[in-house]
Order: structure tokens, then sequence, then C-alpha cells
């Protein structure tokens, strides 16, 4: 794997790679949408909303990007490539007998209901499933995000249970819905090797 994470480009957006010289974009992205992403997510910290947690944040992505542990990527239009409006993150990668990582994303609430996270995921799933070379990417959502149950069952991804109290997000242990997609061109021979 490279050391400097590739910038992935589709018709609309740029997924740019995190990297500390967008800091100041990737902290104005969560102050503009932090009552839209705070029920999804963890109780924000008192720092959460500095420019030095976002720093820390940038360097932490590129540096776990190096180690292969994850994929960070921060969303922006063609037009306006330097205004974030969402992430979309691959976290947890093992390699091994497993060969998975986890998935996870948001979006500016200016932004939904144009088709952007989805053509976001789907650069991204290619991604993973071809240069990764990953076999198993897993998203899991709460219940009542109708929203993102809808986008990933029209990106495939399979529903294979419920998980109580998985996450304390929000001020509360909050169940999920676990989901996966499988890579279909996986080449399992190199793990035989």
């Amino acid at each position: 794997m490279s050391l400097i994470q590739p910038t992935l480009d589709t018709a609309r957006l740029k997924l740019l790679p995190a990297h500390p010289d967008l800091t100041a974009a990737a902290l104005d992205y969560h102050n503009r949408n932090r009552a839209h992403l705070e029920p999804w997510g963890p109780t924000p910290g008192p720092q959460y909303y500095s420019e030095d947690y976002w720093r820390t944040q940038m360097r932490q992505g590129a540096r776990s990007w190096a180690e292969g542990h994850s994929a960070r990527f921060l969303l922006a239009t063609r037009e306006q490539p330097e205004r974030v409006i969402g992430t979309v993150g691959f976290s947890n990668i093992v390699r091994g007998v497993f060969q998975a990582c986890h998935l996870g994303y948001g979006l500016d609430q200016a932004c939904e209901g144009q088709g952007l996270m989805r053509e976001a995921l789907e650069a991204a799933i290619r991604f993973a499933f071809d240069d990764l070379k990953l076999h198993r990417i897993q998203a899991n959502y709460q219940p009542a995000n109708a929203r993102s149950a809808a986008l990933l069952q029209r990106l495939g991804f399979a529903i294979e249970g419920q998980a109580k109290d998985y996450l304390f997000l929000n001020g509360a242990w909050r169940d999920h819905v676990l989901t996966s997609l499988l890579n279909p061109h996986f080449d399992s021979r190199a793990l035989l090797g």
C-alpha cells in the first residue's frame, strides 16, 4: 500500500484523503452540521469543535493510512474543492484471514437528497475492493436511521443481524443493525500463498 492515500474522483465529487491542510475545512463542516450529526455519533468532548482537535484528527488519519489501519476521506464538490460537505471512512482494517473493515460516513444536511453520498460510497467501495483488496465491508446503523438503511440497501449491503446496546452514542447505548457487503471478485488464492 502506498504511503500517500490517493484522491478519488467521481462525476460531481472529490474524495480527499485526511490531511492537516484540510483542518479548517473539516472543522467548518462539523460546526455547520453540529445538530445534524450529533444524534448519530459519540457525545463530543470539550475540544471537539476546535482547530487543534481537527488538526490532530487529520494527522492521525494520515498516519493510520500509512500504517494500513484506515482510509479516511473528506468529500468536496468539484466546483468547491475547498469546502468539505461530508466524510467517508474505512476503519479497523484487518488483514489475515478476515480481510475486512468498518465503513462510516456523514453528509452535510444541505446536501442530502441529491445522491451525493451514494456516488461517494460507490467510488469508495470500488477503492476498498479493487485497490485495498478487502473481502468484506461492514456498515452498521441505528434502527431509526432510515436514510442509512435505504442507502446501504441500494448499495447491496445485506442485513446480518442486530446488536443490542452496540455503541454508546449521544449519551446512551444504542442498538444497531449490522450489515455487510462482500467483494464478488476477491481472490482467495492470495490468502493461501
